[in-house]
């Protein structure tokens, strides 16, 4: 690990190995340095992802060049912003993923060999003091005093900026609003479960009753949850999001907000409640179907007001107890009539009626959910999609998007009823976990962004088709790049057209 540091730094000071191997004993060999890396690993690689690189096989002077790209774009900017001392080698040539480093070096042209690392050594030298000096075992004048012998401490990086240009004013912001969770998918062995059915024709799950069935293996999926993957979807679309959620002081919330940063997604807002849990569903999955065993970790729910007002908040699956925050909610919108408010209800939105909903209904701007709950909510035919907009029209909201499976989604605004077909699948679907959330956020991101209803109803099913090829509700959540590339290749006869009933 010692080794790998020296390289990233170009640091060669003889005490370099020594120093951090004390740092290291003092931490009671906690792996700080190897945390470190691993770090700057997974970040390097997600932004590598993101530009369609493979993280194998790619030299330092392709992703150089991508990178460069990539920086040209504003909106995409905000993947650097876990990036400050991120440095990876590529066969011992060393590539900068700091946003100062990058934009210098595609303003500047600069040709491979004359890149710059400066801004993200600068940020990594910081970034070893900090994590030493932070730990519970050390002492903070000892890691100092060793971190200054070794040229850690440079007088002059104090006198840099940070590494993030200020959001400008006219970036759009979205606030998500809901419950956040961890994710364990289990994949069953079809040789150990299998599906029975009952008189009544439910299906159910089994497995051998007291013995030990094997499974295939798990994947744990971080910061999930409707408004979770909003914040971190509307963000790789390119629009500022926070997120305001409630979390346990556990290892699994600490995990769940470094993935939100890492995502660029604003932490600001997020309840980390003392002595209590974070909410972790398991997902059992048999073939391509999934059984989720669900429990919901009591949270003191409270409304917290931004420090910069959003132009969006976007309301989604929030638990039983959270109503109070939701009068606060209204309250907050009710001084604030500028704000859009988009709604995809929940669980207990659901199961709270239309009443008690009233207020949140009348106040949204957009509400999005299928053809089924539609139905519920309004009690109109599941025949005519135009008497199940109408419906959720009368109860306040301007624009109404109700999906609908394999049939595509429809959505009714400005008088009009219009259709757009589901994006065709690449390959058969993996998991559909998140597709709903990608289709909902994806229009948000996009008419927060200044486009069209009907641009936007363009972009959402793209974002759904991508989601359902990876494990989880995330790993297929797309860049604008991306996106654009798949709308230019989209068949003829996916686009927009009036639905006539």
């Amino acid at each position: 690990m010692t080794r790998a540091l020296k390289q990233l730094l170009g640091n060669d000071h003889p005490l370099f190995s020594a120093n951090l191997a004390a740092l290291e004993k003092a931490t009671g060999g906690a792996g700080v340095d190897a945390k470190l890396l691993g770090d700057i690993t997974e970040q390097g690689h997600r932004v590598l992802r993101r530009l369609g690189l493979d993280t194998a096989h790619t030299t330092g002077e392709e992703a150089y060049y991508a990178l460069n790209n990539f920086a040209k774009n504003e909106a995409s900017r905000r993947q650097f912003m876990a990036c400050d001392f991120v440095i990876l080698a590529f066969n011992d040539e060393l590539v900068s993923f700091n946003l100062q480093d990058v934009i210098e070096n595609s303003h500047h042209q600069l040709e491979y060999g004359d890149r710059t690392l400066g801004h993200a050594q600068r940020h990594l030298r910081a970034e070893i003091i900090r994590r030493y000096a932070e730990h519970d075992r050390t002492h903070d004048e000892v890691v100092h005093q060793l971190a200054d012998e070794i040229g850690l401490k440079q007088s002059y990086d104090e006198e840099y900026p940070s590494a993030h240009e200020p959001i400008s004013d006219n970036s759009p912001l979205i606030l998500a609003i809901g419950d956040i969770f961890t994710d364990a998918f289990i994949q069953l062995s079809e040789e150990s479960a299998r599906i029975d059915t009952d008189e009544d024709g439910t299906k159910r799950l089994s497995l051998p009753f007291g013995q030990k069935p094997s499974y295939d293996h798990v994947d744990i999926i971080k910061s999930v949850g409707p408004s979770p993957n909003a914040a971190i979807s509307c963000a790789r679309l390119g629009v500022d999001s926070m997120l305001l959620a409630w979390l346990g002081d556990d290892q699994p919330g600490r995990e769940s907000l470094d993935h939100l940063r890492s995502e660029g997604v604003d932490t600001a807002l997020m309840v980390t409640q003392p002595n209590t849990k974070s909410t972790y569903w398991y997902v059992l999955r048999y073939g391509s179907d999934r059984t989720m065993l669900v429990k919901s970790e009591p949270y003191k729910y409270e409304f917290k007001e931004p420090e910069k007002k959003p132009d969006w908040v976007y309301l989604a699956h929030c638990g039983e107890d959270s109503w109070p925050m939701h009068e606060q909610l209204i309250e907050y919108l009710d001084e604030h009539q500028d704000i859009q408010l988009a709604f995809q209800p929940g669980t207990y939105h659901f199961k709270w009626g239309l009443q008690k909903l009233a207020s949140i209904y009348k106040r949204a701007h957009i509400v999005i959910m299928n053809r089924e709950e539609a139905m519920d909510v309004t009690g109109k035919s599941h025949e005519s999609v135009r008497e199940l907009a109408n419906g959720l029209h009368d109860l306040g909201p301007q624009i109404v998007v109700i999906t609908d499976g394999p049939n595509g989604s429809y959505a009714s605004y400005d008088q009009n009823l219009v259709t757009i077909p589901n994006y065709p699948d690449p390959a058969p679907p993996l998991d559909r976990t998140g597709a709903g959330d990608a289709f909902a956020s994806t229009i948000i991101a996009a008419l927060a962004l200044g486009e069209s209803m009907d641009i936007a109803l363009t972009w959402a099913p793209i974002n759904s088709m991508s989601v359902v090829q990876k494990m989880g509700a995330q790993a297929g959540l797309l860049s604008r790049d991306k996106l654009d590339e798949y709308l230019k290749n989209a068949p003829d006869d996916y686009k927009v057209t009036e639905v006539r009933e």
